[in-house]
């Protein structure tokens, strides 16, 4: 039988509509009772909601209350009307991917926000065709968009303002903070576009032309007060550019900016002579006193433009955090540095400009030992570092041995070293072996480590026994070639006080031995979340051991990552992903049919 639907719900059906034509019944709106208007602002569409909030006349936005003195003087206070609630509540209906990762101070910011780029990003896909050839203001938005805002059919006309990019731009562009631009918007057009935007972070791609740099500097000009974060993604880059961009970020009648984190990222350089666009880049570092994070990855830098910069960042006053020069070939790049040199102990030289880093990321710079040996004597000067990434980078044993000694003294120093990755560094089980013995008798351990896609076979697994027993967190072990003797020897060794959260052992070829290990493991570790064993070649009687640790488990396993191993998905599956879950998910992750013919663990 069909619900007939009640007076209330058709009042508000009414309501709805007449407000997203005018203003008329705006006033009345805003004298209804409390739990009525609380009703409309749930089931209204952005749009609507967006005009009932902007208009209210109250400037307290407190629940409706009122008191005799209210009465007295004519007025009401305000009331909030569940409008963050109400955005909330939008936002998780439009994008329910995104609304877990997000913590917004301002659902109604961040819902517009999100709009505005969606917009953006559609019409970007117009613009880049061949046969585009006017304003990209003109550029009339898809009903898939405006419906999810409450653009009603009826009102579709040809000149409405509704169904152009400039409307949403100028109207809901003061709500951006943060945006992602191709290169089509890096023109002056889009300064007027987006006149009333306060932009603080903004990430360009794909920057090619003289045009796009004018284009994009003229509105990094407009929003140099605000702007701190600043990234550029496949670009093609000069030093005119960079000189450019340094003009454009500059506060006037200074030669400052303000921007905090800086990146490049998968980009090329002009220039065949690098150093004049490394001294426009140094430029650009010394005169941000408020940088706190430089990324450079993935730029194809020389050792002597990396010099370069990380000597401008030593004479540099600010207090950089985050250093990524991740991703390029830069051998040899520290070996110039006479770091024992007594002008890097004093207070104005590098212990003082390296001691505020954080996070250095070295990953794929094709660093030998004789690097490692450079880095050691740097990071001495470094006494903040918490995370330190060398992973992809061919430094051997001879490597890792030369950065023992660091660590031991850094931890008698009480350094805040926690996470150390070292994947795929062409190492053996002497030299991991040696490093794990040392790192086992630190004061202060680790809280993360990867020594991931080395070769360090079944010996290893007595030293890492030895090691998990130092409250370390997260351990990398993907591809290390533990076969079934290296998971029966770690399923022997202790397990006594294990404060492991997360542990990676996918693609070790451990067959049923695996799964007898985390048999055990996962009723020795009550802090366990995360497994990934994944590609190990386990047959599907692993399936009743892993369910029978899960039924005893003391922890709070929320995934345990099976996928790639030898067995294929079936119905009677569902069952156990029934009864092992966690917020409503399924704790296991099984192979699929899909991934049947997914060649497993290193397979050619």
């Amino acid at each position: 039988m069909v619900k007939v639907p009640s007076l209330v719900s058709l009042s508000i059906d009414a309501v709805k509509i007449e407000l997203l034509h005018g203003d008329d019944l705006l006033p009345h709106v805003y004298e209804l009772p409390p739990e009525l208007f609380n009703s409309l602002v749930k089931c209204l569409p952005p749009l609507t909601l967006q005009k009932l909030q902007s208009e209210m006349p109250f400037k307290n936005y407190d629940d409706y209350d009122s008191t005799s003195d209210d009465l007295k003087n004519g007025r009401k206070r305000g009331r909030n009307g569940n409008f963050d609630t109400a955005w909330k509540a939008l936002f998780k209906l439009r994008w329910p991917d995104l609304a877990d990762r997000v913590q917004p101070v301002d659902w109604q910011q961040i819902y517009w926000e999100t709009h505005v780029q969606n917009c953006l990003d559609e019409a970007a896909e117009r613009a880049l065709l061949p046969s585009f050839s006017g304003c990209l203001g003109e550029i009339q938005i898809s009903d898939n968009i405006l419906k999810y805002i409450g653009y009603a059919d009826h009102m579709s006309n040809s000149a409405s303002d509704y169904l152009k990019l400039s409307y949403h731009c100028q109207q809901f562009g003061c709500y951006t903070r943060c945006l992602r631009l191709q290169n089509v918007f890096c023109v002056v057009e889009s300064c007027q576009l987006l006149r009333n935007s306060k932009l603080q972070s903004l990430v360009v791609r794909w920057i090619r032309s003289l045009e796009h740099a004018d284009g994009l500097c003229k509105l990094l000009s407009q929003n140099c007060r605000t702007l701190t974060s600043l990234e550029f993604v496949c670009c093609k880059l000069s030093s005119s550019f960079m000189e450019a961009i340094c003009g454009s970020l500059y506060l006037r009648d200074a030669e400052t900016h303000q921007i905090q984190h800086f990146s490049i990222s998968t980009s090329n350089f002009l220039e065949t002579d690098p150093i004049s666009l490394a001294h426009r880049l140094a430029s650009f570092l010394s005169s941000g006193r408020s940088l706190r994070s430089l990324k450079l990855c993935d730029n194809h830098l020389d050792w002597n433009f990396s010099r370069r910069v990380f000597s401008t960042l030593l004479d540099a006053s600010s207090s950089i955090s985050t250093l990524d020069l991740s991703e390029n070939n830069i051998t040899g790049w520290l070996s110039n540095f006479n770091w024992r040199s007594s002008v890097f102990l004093s207070s104005s030289g590098v212990a003082k400009s390296l001691q505020s880093l954080c996070i250095l990321n070295l990953r794929g710079n094709n660093l030998r030992k004789d690097d490692v040996v450079s880095l050691r004597y740097a990071l001495v000067h470094m006494p903040s570092l918490e995370i330190l990434d060398l992973s992809d980078n061919p430094i051997e044993d001879d490597g890792i041995r030369s950065l023992i000694p660091y660590f031991a003294e850094a931890s008698k120093k009480c350094s805040p070293l926690a996470d150390l990755n070292l994947e795929k560094c062409e190492l053996s089980y002497d030299g991991v072996t040696q490093l794990l013995d040392a790192l086992s008798t630190l004061g202060r351990p680790l809280n993360s480590l990867s020594v991931a896609d080395n070769g360090l076979g079944s010996q290893v697994a007595e030293a890492l026994g030895n090691f998990w027993g130092t409250s370390i967190r997260v351990l990398n072990l993907e591809g290390i070639g533990l076969g079934p003797s290296g998971f029966r020897k770690l399923k022997d060794v202790g397990m006594d006080n294990l404060m492991l959260v997360k542990i990676n052992i996918s693609k070790n070829r451990g067959g049923i031995e695996t799964a007898k290990f985390l048999l055990k493991l996962i009723g020795r570790a009550p802090k366990l979340i995360a497994v990934n064993a994944a590609y190990n070649l386990m047959p599907v009687e692993s399936l009743t051991l892993i369910c029978s640790a899960l039924k005893t488990a003391r922890g709070h396993l929320e995934q345990v990552d099976l996928t790639g191993n030898i067995w294929d998905y079936q119905p009677s599956h569902e069952i156990m992903l029934a009864e092992f879950q966690h917020n409503g998910r399924p704790i296991l992750i099984l192979p699929s049919s899909v991934a049947s013919d997914v060649p497993y663990d290193d397979d050619p």
